[in-house]
């Protein structure tokens, strides 16, 4: 066994696209993924991607050499995975096969025999829009998720009534929300008026419906909200449902801020 190759199994799952190693974790304490044949159930086993196969649903995990970067700019109803049993409608919809770093738009997500296969860094609601990351490169997912490395989330956050500068002053403190506390980073009045309040709110963790039920704690529903930039990374002028590969720039950038 080639040490230099040897990493803990999380770290592997990782590598090869298939989740976060906070869900790698778990996906393996579920004795869910296999060595050799054989059920490994503790997180940290160790391994030679090179040497060891490792399946997992029944499948050889594949480690691709090359990694895509893509920005997605999600559309209202759309969930945040690649496969979902209920038939509902998915980003990898809008991610069709990748042929020499060019991504065909369409329905399908990408087979393993067909290439990589996307993951989405982070997730957005069903109703929420804007930018999502997919790539196979789970290191950088990893890091660009995980609250340790506190990457800036930015939204437009449209919210019901006049929002005022207590409830801007509260969210800033931060408030108990399921999950514990959620605070803003900063915040930004665009627009308001008595009907509604138009801002952009920074934040540098990623709870589920973070920014929603933040707003719920201090008596505002959300009407629609959209992600406009995700650590180096903008939305810019990308239209709804479309993709397009990250320049070279923009993948050392975000791997600068996360320190990769």
């Amino acid at each position: 066994m080639n040490r230099a190759s040897v990493i803990r199994l999380q770290v592997a799952i990782a590598r090869a696209g298939i989740a976060s190693r906070r869900k790698a974790a778990k996906i393996i304490e579920a004795g869910r993924v296999r060595v050799n044949g054989k059920v490994i159930s503790e997180k940290g086993a160790r391994v030679d991607p090179e040497r060891d196969r490792i399946t997992f649903g029944g499948r050889s995990l594949k480690f691709e050499k090359k990694k895509y970067y893509y920005a997605l700019n999600k559309p209202p109803g759309v969930i945040s995975t690649v496969e979902d049993e209920r038939g509902r409608k998915k980003v990898s919809d809008y991610v069709g096969h990748v042929r020499n770093g060019v991504v065909k738009c369409g329905k399908g997500h990408i087979g393993a025999s067909e290439g990589p296969r996307l993951y989405p860094v982070g997730r957005l609601d069903k109703d929420t829009t804007g930018l999502i990351i997919l790539t196979n490169d789970g290191d950088l997912t990893y890091r660009l998720t995980h609250p340790r490395f506190r990457v800036e989330r930015l939204y437009e956050v449209h919210a019901i009534g006049r929002v005022e500068k207590e409830d801007v002053s509260r969210l800033k403190k931060g408030v108990m929300i399921e999950g514990g506390l959620a605070r803003a980073e900063k915040i930004i009045f665009l627009k308001k008026s008595a009907a509604f309040t138009l801002l952009l709110v920074s934040l540098r963790e990623g709870k589920k419906r973070e920014v929603r039920r933040m707003f719920e704690a201090v008596g505002h529903s959300v009407a629609a909200l959209k992600r406009i930039a995700y650590g180096t990374l903008k939305l810019g002028r990308l239209e709804a449902g479309k993709a397009r590969r990250l320049t070279k720039d923009e993948i050392k950038k975000l791997k600068n801020c996360v320190k990769l």
